[in-house]
Protein backbone atom coordinates (compact mmCIF):
# COMPACT_ATOMS: atom_id res chain seq x y z
CA UNK A 1 0.00 0.00 0.00
CA UNK A 2 1.34 3.40 -1.05
CA UNK A 3 1.85 5.89 2.04
CA UNK A 4 -0.14 8.92 1.02
CA UNK A 5 1.64 12.05 0.95
CA UNK A 6 0.89 14.07 4.26
CA UNK A 7 -1.52 16.92 4.05
CA UNK A 8 0.38 20.12 4.66
CA UNK A 9 0.44 24.21 5.21
CA UNK A 10 2.51 26.42 6.39
CA UNK A 11 1.17 29.95 8.03
CA UNK A 12 3.91 32.32 9.01
CA UNK A 13 6.71 29.77 8.97
CA UNK A 14 5.31 27.31 11.00
CA UNK A 15 4.58 24.66 8.83
CA UNK A 16 1.74 21.68 9.69
CA UNK A 17 1.33 18.16 8.32
CA UNK A 18 -1.20 15.57 8.91
CA UNK A 19 -1.23 12.11 7.93
CA UNK A 20 -4.71 10.53 9.13
CA UNK A 21 -4.41 6.32 9.49
CA UNK A 22 -7.60 4.39 9.79
CA UNK A 23 -7.73 2.13 12.25
CA UNK A 24 -9.65 -0.80 11.71
CA UNK A 25 -8.73 -2.92 14.68
CA UNK A 26 -10.98 -0.31 16.83
CA UNK A 27 -13.54 0.46 14.40
CA UNK A 28 -16.89 -1.50 14.51
CA UNK A 29 -18.39 -0.80 10.82
CA UNK A 30 -21.64 -2.75 11.95
CA UNK A 31 -22.28 -0.09 14.99
CA UNK A 32 -21.62 2.88 13.39
CA UNK A 33 -18.25 3.24 14.84
CA UNK A 34 -15.15 4.05 12.81
CA UNK A 35 -11.64 5.57 14.36
CA UNK A 36 -9.06 7.36 12.55
CA UNK A 37 -5.51 8.19 14.23
CA UNK A 38 -3.88 11.45 12.77
CA UNK A 39 -0.36 11.93 12.84
CA UNK A 40 1.14 15.54 13.26
CA UNK A 41 4.16 17.17 12.61
CA UNK A 42 5.03 20.92 13.45
CA UNK A 43 8.08 22.75 11.95
CA UNK A 44 9.42 25.62 13.07
CA UNK A 45 10.80 27.58 10.10
CA UNK A 46 11.10 30.72 11.37
CA UNK A 47 13.71 33.06 13.02
CA UNK A 48 11.27 32.71 16.57
CA UNK A 49 10.80 30.08 19.01
CA UNK A 50 7.11 29.64 19.11
CA UNK A 51 5.25 27.94 21.78
CA UNK A 52 1.95 25.89 20.77
CA UNK A 53 -0.52 26.76 23.49
CA UNK A 54 -4.43 26.05 22.51
CA UNK A 55 -5.71 23.94 19.32
CA UNK A 56 -8.92 24.10 17.81
CA UNK A 57 -10.59 21.54 15.98
CA UNK A 58 -13.97 21.04 13.54
CA UNK A 59 -14.57 17.50 12.91
CA UNK A 60 -16.97 17.05 10.46
CA UNK A 61 -18.58 13.48 9.78
CA UNK A 62 -20.32 12.10 6.36
CA UNK A 63 -23.88 13.74 8.01
CA UNK A 64 -22.71 16.91 8.20
CA UNK A 65 -22.30 16.62 11.65
CA UNK A 66 -19.98 19.24 13.38
CA UNK A 67 -18.01 18.40 16.60
CA UNK A 68 -16.14 21.90 17.70
CA UNK A 69 -13.07 20.65 20.45
CA UNK A 70 -11.11 23.48 21.70
CA UNK A 71 -8.34 22.86 24.11
CA UNK A 72 -5.28 23.60 25.55
CA UNK A 73 -2.22 21.97 23.91
CA UNK A 74 -1.34 18.74 22.25
CA UNK A 75 -1.79 15.20 24.13
CA UNK A 76 -1.43 17.10 27.26
CA UNK A 77 1.27 19.05 26.31
CA UNK A 78 2.38 22.47 24.92
CA UNK A 79 5.51 21.95 23.23
CA UNK A 80 8.18 25.02 22.71
CA UNK A 81 9.69 25.15 19.29
CA UNK A 82 12.73 26.66 18.38
CA UNK A 83 13.65 28.22 14.82
CA UNK A 84 14.16 24.68 12.92
CA UNK A 85 12.78 22.46 15.64
CA UNK A 86 10.03 20.46 15.13
CA UNK A 87 7.18 18.38 17.38
CA UNK A 88 5.17 14.81 16.19
CA UNK A 89 2.29 13.64 18.01
CA UNK A 90 -0.55 11.35 17.11
CA UNK A 91 -3.89 11.70 17.98
CA UNK A 92 -7.37 10.25 17.32
CA UNK A 93 -10.86 10.79 16.18
CA UNK A 94 -13.78 8.77 16.32
CA UNK A 95 -16.58 8.96 14.17
CA UNK A 96 -20.34 7.81 13.86
CA UNK A 97 -19.77 7.70 9.76
CA UNK A 98 -17.68 6.15 7.66
CA UNK A 99 -15.68 9.31 6.26
CA UNK A 100 -15.50 12.92 7.53
CA UNK A 101 -12.79 15.36 7.37
CA UNK A 102 -11.19 17.67 10.03
CA UNK A 103 -9.80 21.31 10.09
CA UNK A 104 -8.19 23.26 12.46
CA UNK A 105 -5.71 25.43 13.58
CA UNK A 106 -3.09 25.76 16.89
CA UNK A 107 -2.95 29.63 18.99
CA UNK A 108 0.67 30.20 19.25
CA UNK A 109 2.59 32.45 21.39
CA UNK A 110 6.07 33.81 19.84
CA UNK A 111 8.95 34.66 22.62
CA UNK A 112 8.17 38.27 22.22
CA UNK A 113 4.35 37.82 23.53
CA UNK A 114 2.73 37.78 20.26
CA UNK A 115 0.05 35.48 19.73
CA UNK A 116 -0.97 33.98 16.41
CA UNK A 117 -2.87 31.06 14.81
CA UNK A 118 -1.31 28.81 12.62
CA UNK A 119 -3.87 26.76 10.22
CA UNK A 120 -3.85 22.86 10.21
CA UNK A 121 -4.84 21.46 6.69
CA UNK A 122 -8.32 20.25 6.01
CA UNK A 123 -7.60 16.81 6.13
CA UNK A 124 -10.00 13.53 5.15
CA UNK A 125 -10.66 10.99 7.19
CA UNK A 126 -11.81 8.18 4.73
CA UNK A 127 -12.13 4.34 5.22
CA UNK A 128 -12.64 1.28 2.82
CA UNK A 129 -16.63 1.26 3.66
CA UNK A 130 -16.79 4.42 1.35
CA UNK A 131 -16.20 1.90 -1.25
CA UNK A 132 -18.64 -0.54 -0.85
CA UNK A 133 -22.00 -0.26 -2.07
CA UNK A 134 -25.40 -0.87 0.18
CA UNK A 135 -27.93 -3.81 -1.43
Amino acid sequence: MAEKMPYSTTTRDVNVQVRPVFLEDQSNPDEDHFVWAYQIKIMNQSEKTVQLKRRHWQITDARGQTEVVDGEGVIGEQPVLEPGASFEYTSGAPLKTSNGFMVGHYQMESSQGEVFEVDVPAFSLDSPYDLMIHH
